[in-house]
C-alpha cells in the first residue's frame, strides 16, 4: 500500500488528524485568520495566539458552528493546509476516514464529503464514521458486540448523547451544551459579581484549571476591563463562585442523559447499568462534571483517557484493524 490515509475528527474547537503513515495523531485549534478579506494570515494553533487580540483588518474565526460546517471555503483551506503539513507539503492520493454527528441532516453530513472531495487533498476514497462509534472505538469497547453502551461526548459547541450496539447507533440526541457554554457562564458571573469583563480565553482558562485551583485551595486570578471605571485591572475569583455557575449547563447534559435512558429498550438499559456511562469529548474534563452525572443517574462514569482525541483514536483503530471497517460507509451517489 503505497498510499497513506488519513482520519479526521473535525472539532468545532480543535481538529484532530491521524495519520497512518506515521501512526500519529495532529491536534490543533480549528481556527483561521484572514487578512483584508481575501488572504490566509495564519491557521491552527497561531491563529487561536491571535483570537481576540488581532487588530479589525484580520477575521478570526472556527469554521465550525454547533458541530456542523458553517464556513465551507476556510475549513476547506484548513484540511488542505493540516493535510500538506502532516505530508511535508507532497500530498499524494490518500484514503480519508472522517467522523460526523448522528444527529444532523444529511445535507450536513453530504458537506462533510464535499469538504474533503473539494479541499484538494487529492482524495482516493472518502468513507464516513458516526462520531459516537469512534469514540468508543477509541475508548476501547467492542462497539461490534450486541451489547449497550453510552457514550457522552461534550465538545465544544455542542454534548452528544448516544446508546450503541451492534457497531451501530441505537438513540442518539445532540444539545447545543458544551466547553462555549461554560465559558459564557464564566464570563457572566464575573461580570455579574466583580463588574469585570474577561476575553474568552481567559474564561476558558479558569474553567480548565479549576480542578487543580479546588485542590490546591486558591482563587484564579484574572486581568480584566473594569466596568465601572475602564481601566484594566487584576481579580482573584472565589473557586465556589466559578463551580456554581456551571451547574446550569452540567444540569441540561444530564437531563438528556436520562432523556435518552428513558428511551433506552430494556435489554440494553441492563448493559448500561452494568458497564456505566462513558465520558469524553474536551469539555468532559471541566471539574465536578463526571460526579454530578454520577449523582444525577446513580450510575458509574468512565471518564476518557484522552478525551480530546477519543474520536481520532478510534478513527486509527478502523483504519488499521480490518475487524472494525464494516462501520464506516460511502454517501450514496458520491463514490468516486
Amino acid at each position: 500500500m503505497s498510499y497513506n490515509t488519513f482520519g479526521i475528527d473535525l472539532g468545532t474547537s480543535n481538529i484532530k488528524i491521524y495519520s497512518r503513515a506515521d501512526d500519529s495523531i495532529l491536534v490543533e485549534k480549528n481556527m483561521i485568520a484572514i487578512e483584508n478579506k481575501n488572504t490566509l494570515f495564519a491557521y491552527g494553533d497561531s491563529a487561536f495566539e491571535m483570537y481576540e487580540k488581532a487588530p479589525s483588518n484580520i477575521h478570526i474565526s472556527y469554521p465550525l458552528s454547533n458541530g456542523v460546517i458553517a464556513d465551507i471555503k476556510n475549513m476547506e483551506l484548513l484540511v488542505k493546509y493540516f493535510i500538506s503539513d502532516l505530508a511535508r507539503s507532497n500530498v499524494k492520493p490518500a484514503d480519508y476516514y472522517i467522523a460526523v454527528p448522528f444527529d444532523i441532516t444529511e445535507v450536513e453530513k453530504r458537506a462533510f464529503y464535499d469538504l474533503i472531495r473539494d479541499a484538494g487533498v487529492k482524495a482516493r476514497k472518502i468513507l464516513v464514521v458516526e462520531k459516537a462509534v469512534a469514540d468508543g472505538l477509541g475508548m476501547d469497547i467492542d462497539v461490534k458486540n450486541a451489547q449497550g453502551v453510552m457514550i457522552v461526548n461534550v465538545g465544544y459547541d455542542t454534548t452528544e448523547v448516544s446508546i450503541l450496539s451492534l457497531g451501530g447507533i441505537v438513540l442518539s440526541k445532540l444539545i447545543k451544551v458544551g466547553g462555549l457554554k461554560f465559558d459564557d457562564a464564566v464570563r457572566a458571573a464575573v461580570r455579574k459579581n466583580f463588574s469585570l469583563i474577561i476575553g474568552g480565553k481567559t474564561a476558558e482558562n479558569v474553567k480548565i484549571s479549576l480542578r487543580d485551583l479546588e485542590k490546591e485551595g486558591r482563587g484564579a486570578v484574572v486581568y480584566g476591563r473594569d466596568i465601572v471605571t475602564g481601566l484594566p485591572v487584576e481579580r482573584e475569583l472565589p473557586t465556589q463562585m466559578i463551580a456554581e455557575c456551571l451547574i446550569e449547563h452540567f444540569n441540561t447534559i444530564i437531563d438528556s442523559v436520562k432523556v435518552i435512558l428513558e428511551r433506552t429498550p430494556p435489554e440494553l438499559a441492563a448493559d448500561i447499568y452494568r458497564h456505566g456511562i462513558y465520558l469524553t469529548g474536551g469539555a468532559s474534563q471541566v471539574s465536578h462534571l463526571a460526579e454530578l452525572v454520577h449523582e444525577g443517574t446513580g450510575l458509574n462514569v468512565n471518564v476518557a483517557d484522552s478525551p480530546i482525541t477519543t474520536v481520532a483514536l478510534g478513527l486509527s483503530k478502523i483504519i488499521k484493524d480490518d475487524n472494525y471497517k464494516s462501520v464506516a460507509y460511502a454517501i450514496e451517489g458520491m463514490s468516486k
